[in-house]
């Protein structure tokens, strides 16, 4: 203990704040890959209010003295002892909302907030007001974690400390000494209300050398006797994605919320500070929490979307390399990402990367990503989801009141996860579920583009819970918005059903691969989804039109929907085919726009050569067919086909329509419209999306001709 105290004050003497901050900037240089000079960096960030800042850089320093030198129990009834402690508790407190406490400040703080001198009131503002402005230094996390050994700090501090630990785990600069700590922490599951935070703060330390048989049958042992608790299942799936053999039990596959939010008063705390030092220091940003973008200040995504220095530093990397000679490539040990530098590097040590603990430094690395491709490591996509789905859910700007300022940022996010999505071709589960959570809440106007592109990459999943998660409450938002979200939403939808028939493509001949199990999706039960949405494009289009006026802009986009879905059975290897509804085939067939009726006929002529193509395999039984075209498809197209004949060349769609919502009507009352050649009135030359081409053609052909007799054209 002695030897301690003296190593901190030793520390604390020889390490002035000022210098802290240049380390800073050093190390915020070189996350960027580029290089500052330390003494010019400070030198052009001074604040003009320089006095009053040494002001409080000396009653800081006093009060971690103070704290430092602190005995023996302080009781809080000695006036003269009360005086000094609220003096120098309140300047902790000020100062760490204000601009964050200093790397040497938590060695103190935490020491004295869980030595136990102090009443337990005093430690939980102490450990309230521990806010970093740049980094923790692991070591006086160990040290903190030291004093759970002696019994000297209660029950609440424990499990406040714990809760800080986890909300600051992204701050700490090293993790090897926490890792090191793995089986310390295990051992206080058994303490029921501390078994959630360890449970989650297990969660963020695990590797795959952490599983060991007897802390698998510890935690069964525990779920017997506590039942299936949320935190337990989160620990137990990530052992049984490291050791399958060693987890025999059947978990539930589907992500959800594991853990209870631990941010506790902190959160709060931390975005007040990175406002108050985006306005002070505006150029000066990325010495703040040790990100290298300036115009960042919520934490949950922005400070995780740098990898951090979380296994090396700069001048540890700097040694190894120019005194050690220390080859990079051919080590056995793990190889952190922070190095991982060129394309070459991730393939020289693509057997053992160690990934950050920040799983969001993940989603702006391409060289990352390139592995989660190659590799499909379960782990990684299970931390990324835990990550994606808390950030998500916590910092939504529309399901969180107080997230409204930072609307923003939220869209760079998303946006962001959406481009992760596009570069590995499929879609996050994590995302999914906060979808079918905010979309009751949206409003459709809030990040609408990003919520709509998201909306294009959701797994393939039951038809039952689309339907009560995204069909419904997006059909709602459809029918009562503006023109421009109808076709934003069709865009996505159809969108969303490519991104299903390529899935099915690429894994049409890989049936062991790993998401086809895990979403348990039969070729039927693929068809019966796409077919589902489909069917729900059909019904919205149909209601849309009606609701716009046959609106030509919203027709391009529901024909561009069928061009896709007409040629599902050719293109995709899909066995279905789906004619679009009557609502929709008419307004086109009669659209006055030339540009809509192309569409069509080139959509009629793809659903024809894919009939012909389903029926020539079915007659060659060459093999036997799962799946087979019902009479009714092909009634249907043929109906359609007979009214687009009538229409366009015949001149006889009023007497041969057979369709139920069709054009045919007697003649009597064909008359009554007082329109001379009705009959001809929809052919080819005198439909009104043709009649321009037909009167430039007369144009043309008589120049002399003003009369335009359509009857020439023949």
């Amino acid at each position: 203990s002695e030897k301690m105290k003296r190593r901190q004050s030793s520390k604390t003497q020889k390490q002035p704040l000022q210098v802290h901050y240049k380390n800073q900037t050093d190390l915020s240089s070189w996350q960027k890959g580029g290089r500052i000079d330390p003494e010019k960096s400070v030198q052009n960030n001074q604040s003009p209010n320089n006095q009053k800042n040494d002001s409080k850089q000396d009653s800081l320093e006093q009060a971690l003295s103070y704290f430092e030198k602190v005995q023996d129990h302080v009781s809080l009834k000695k006036n003269n002892v009360n005086n000094v402690l609220q003096k120098h508790l309140t300047t902790v407190e000020s100062i760490a909302l204000q601009r964050g406490l200093p790397p040497e400040g938590f060695d103190v703080l935490l020491n004295v907030a869980l030595s136990g001198k102090l009443a337990d009131t005093v430690n939980t503002r102490l450990l309230k007001s521990l806010i970093p402005a740049s980094v923790i230094p692991e070591t006086s996390v160990v040290s903190s974690v030291s004093w759970f050994c002696v019994g000297k700090c209660s029950g609440n501090i424990q499990l406040l400390f714990l809760r800080w630990l986890i909300t600051m785990f992204d701050f700490i600069d090293h993790k090897e000494q926490l890792h090191a700590l793995y089986g310390f922490f295990f051992s206080f599951l058994q303490d029921e209300k501390m078994c959630p935070y360890v449970c989650h703060l297990l969660y963020l330390l695990t590797r795959k050398e952490s599983v060991k048989p007897f802390r698998i049958r510890r935690l069964l042992d525990l779920q017997v006797k506590m039942g299936m608790q949320s935190h337990l299942q989160a620990l137990l799936s990530l052992y049984k994605l490291f050791c399958p053999e060693l987890v025999t039990i059947t978990l539930p596959g589907k992500m959800k919320t594991f853990f209870k939010n631990s941010d506790g008063p902190w959160k709060a705390a931390i975005n007040a500070v990175r406002r108050r030092k985006h306005e002070n220091f505006p150029v000066s940003q990325p010495l703040f929490l040790g990100t290298a973008q300036p115009r960042s200040r919520k934490r949950k995504w922005n400070t995780q979307l740098v990898i951090p220095a979380s296994s090396t530093n700069k001048n540890n990397l700097k040694d190894d390399k120019e005194k050690n000679h220390v080859d990079l490539y051919s080590t056995n040990e793990s190889f952190p990402v922070e190095q991982l530098q060129t394309f070459s590097q991730l393939l020289q040590n693509i057997c053992h990367l160690e990934f950050p603990s920040q799983m969001g430094s993940v989603l702006t690395n391409p060289l990352l990503l390139h592995y989660m491709n190659c590799i499909k490591d379960e782990s990684i996509y299970l931390r990324l989801y835990y990550w994606m789905g808390q950030t998500l859910q916590e910092e939504c700007t529309w399901c969180v009141a107080d997230n409204n300022q930072y609307e923003e940022e939220f869209k760079d996010f998303l946006e962001t996860v959406y481009k992760t999505e596009c570069f590995l071709q499929e879609g996050f589960s994590s995302c999914e579920e906060f979808l079918y959570k905010s979309l009751p809440l949206w409003d459709g106007f809030c990040c609408r583009s990003q919520i709509l592109r998201l909306v294009s990459w959701i797994p393939l999943s039951s038809f039952s819970e689309m339907k009560s998660h995204l069909y419904d409450p997006l059909a709602q938002l459809f029918f009562t918005s503006s023109l421009y979200f109808k076709c934003s939403v069709l865009e996505s939808l159809k969108q969303l059903l490519q991104n299903w028939l390529n899935w099915h493509v690429i894994n049409l001949d890989s049936e062991s691969d790993s998401q086809f199990h895990s979403l348990n999706t039969t070729l039927s039960g693929l068809v019966n989804v796409v077919a589902e949405l489909i069917h729900f494009v059909g019904w919205i289009s149909t209601v849309a039109l009606r609701l716009e006026n046959n609106s030509t802009f919203l027709l391009y986009f529901i024909l561009d929907f069928y061009e896709t879905v007409c040629d599902v059975y050719l293109r995709y290897s899909l066995p279905l085919l789906i004619m679009p509804p009557a609502g929709v085939f008419y307004p086109a067939l009669l659209s006055m726009d030339s540009v809509s009726l192309n569409q069509l006929c080139y959509i009629m002529y793809r659903y024809r050569t894919n009939l012909v193509a389903a029926k020539e395999n079915e007659l060659s039984k060459k093999k036997i067919l799962q799946f087979k075209f019902s009479s009714q498809t092909y009634q249907e197209y043929n109906q359609y086909i007979i009214a687009m004949v009538g229409c366009l060349w015949t001149s006889s769609a009023f007497q041969k329509d057979v369709h139920p919502q069709g054009l045919q009507m007697n003649d009597e009352l064909l008359k009554k419209t007082t329109v001379q050649e009705f009959k001809t009135s929809f052919n080819i030359v005198y439909h009104p999306a043709m009649m321009g081409y037909a009167i430039l053609f007369l144009q043309q052909a008589w120049p002399d001709d003003t009369a335009f007799n359509f009857s020439l054209i023949k």
